[in-house]
């Protein structure tokens, strides 16, 4: 095995899906199955099972992640030991507040691994060279490069009598404390019905949101990475499909530095390779 191979299971790990790991590490979808398959056959046990949704990591990838993921930190480590100090480029991103934090990271990984770069997070609404933010946010100065689309859904404390049913109407949600965010397409599910809905607390972030679910002060809606990657609150459909489009955002009339033209160009070659349908996985004998 190879430390390429390890970061391609470890992006398919992270997305639970091959062609968002592929987006991920600016490749193509083959090359991530591949990098599996040889991992499997080395390591002699299955990795991954398909579903209809991407694929689940099976008892050995969970037991094997640490390790690969030890193994990729101590590598970036061992390379930058002795890398000499070279001129660094001032990059300032602004994030939205509500960003799905594990896509979040393994996006912002490629421009924190550049020796020539000296990052910097703000707030969306403040000055930046670039946004990353959903495609609401969007300014009519700047271009927008798509970088995932997913739907919202509902995240209920584990005890709440709702979870007995499998999908969410407004209609359920009626007089039902609710945890309202900021920035969020979730008015779209109340429709005519938003100002009639019971708001218990207000979040300025999902991990706030997330942790008032799981303490029982109401229930959240929100998008499915956020809601799925938090174990302490259970998850349940809605009958409305609400999506949101996240992506990269910059302002026309000023050139780009450098590490972000790169960035954009890596986004914009991904996005226009062809969607190929995921190959079977081998099933847990």
């Amino acid at each position: 095995m190879d430390i390429r191979e390890l970061r391609y299971f470890a992006a398919v790990y992270r997305e639970r899906n091959l062609t968002a790991a592929a987006r991920a590490c600016f490749v193509s979808q083959p090359s991530i199955s591949t990098a599996i398959t040889h991992l499997e056959a080395e390591l002699g046990t299955t990795l991954f099972i398909r579903h209809k949704k991407g694929v689940a990591p099976t008892a050995s990838a969970e037991q094997f992640h640490a390790l690969a993921r030890r193994i990729i930190d101590e590598t970036d480590a061992a390379r930058s030991l002795f890398r000499k100090p070279a001129a660094r480029a001032n990059v300032t991103l602004g994030l939205m507040r509500t960003l799905d934090v594990p896509r979040t990271i393994a996006l912002l990984k490629p421009l924190t691994a550049r020796s020539d770069v000296a990052l910097r997070l703000v707030g969306s609404d403040e000055r930046a060279d670039a946004r990353i933010i959903s495609k609401s946010m969007l300014r009519a100065d700047e271009h927008f490069v798509p970088l995932w689309s997913e739907r919202y859904v509902a995240a209920l404390p584990p005890s709440h009598p709702l979870t007995l049913k499998d999908k969410l109407r407004t209609a359920d949600l009626a007089g039902v404390a609710l945890i309202d965010r900021c920035h969020c397409e979730q008015s779209e599910f109340f429709g005519r019905a938003s100002q009639r809905r019971q708001t218990a607390a207000i979040a300025q972030s999902e991990d706030w949101a997330m942790a008032l679910v799981a303490a029982g002060v109401g229930i959240a809606i929100v998008p499915e990475g956020v809601a799925r990657s938090n174990p302490d609150v259970a998850v349940r459909e809605i009958e409305v499909k609400v999506k949101r489009e996240v992506g990269f955002a910059y302002r026309a009339s000023v050139p780009l530095a450098d590490p972000l033209k790169d960035f954009v160009g890596k986004l914009q070659k991904q996005r226009r390779k062809p969607a190929r349908q995921e190959p079977r996985t081998r099933k847990k004998s």
